[in-house]
């Protein structure tokens, strides 16, 4: 219903973003959360012991990236998000915008959810249900938060390389590879395409132990975006007979 508790152990991976009722996976809670993660940049992390050493190239790229992001004051977006299963087949295609703020968010996907977080409650809203379910936001959950992805979360949790570059969209991308060292983890493997002129993230691809390939491509980016703290707070009046959960 909401993005699978939250993202289950996602919020553990992504603060609770799911888009489709049975897209309740890791992979899903990255992508999503993918944008949002930005902001609690967390430094000095080590590498676990035994895990190999990342790629100096890709971390210079990820930090490059990290750095532009903590000089933004409120972030707007409009992203897709893309569902293919094991053999290629797009299962479907959403479109959504995100504001960040902070430790704020809000995502919006078109047709489907909106989830608010005003950095103490996130609440996920399912239009089809006209249902909104409220939680705690717990900052210290290893979740990939809007505010993570941006930030130098990878230091802790992936093994990362620098695969090379490539022309799309006019535009010359970075591909990072990142390697989940907790090989519970439903999904193996993340590609992450950075613009090396703008050094902000392009795309990503998170890659399911199933087969399953969910694709997150931001097509705008505003850094300087006018966004109020209300924005981030669900405000039940605007949605007339809403069913309430919950479960702080």
């Amino acid at each position: 219903m909401l993005m699978g508790n939250l993202f289950q152990e996602a919020t553990a991976y992504l603060c609770g973003l799911n888009f489709e009722q049975n897209m309740k996976t890791d992979s899903m809670k990255i992508i999503v959360s993918f944008f949002l993660t930005l902001l609690f940049a967390v430094n000095g992390f080590a590498q676990p012991k035994n895990m190999g050493q990342s790629d100096p190239a890709a971390k210079t790229i990820l930090d490059a990236v990290s750095a532009k992001f903590k000089t933004f004051k409120a972030v707007q977006a409009v992203f897709s998000f893309k569902n293919e299963d094991g053999k290629g087949k797009v299962l479907g295609i959403k479109k959504g915008s995100l504001f960040t703020k902070g430790t704020k968010y809000r995502v919006n996907i078109a047709g489907g959810q909106e989830i608010f977080c005003d950095g103490t409650n996130i609440w996920t809203y399912d239009r089809g249900a006209n249902e909104v379910t409220i939680s705690k936001y717990d900052p210290t959950q290893s979740t990939i938060t809007p505010q993570k992805l941006f930030s130098n979360f990878y230091d802790k949790d992936f093994l990362y390389k620098l695969n090379g570059e490539k022309k799309e969209a006019g535009k010359t991308l970075q591909e990072i590879e990142l390697t989940p060292y907790d090989k519970t983890k439903s999904f193996f493997k993340v590609l992450v395409w950075v613009d090396k002129k703008t050094q902000s993230i392009y795309s990503t691809k998170v890659m399911e132990k199933s087969g399953n390939k969910y694709t997150y491509t931001v097509s705008s980016l505003n850094g300087n975006a006018k966004v109020s703290d209300a924005e981030f707070v669900f405000d039940k009046k605007k949605y007339p007979g809403v069913e309430v959960v919950d479960l702080r």
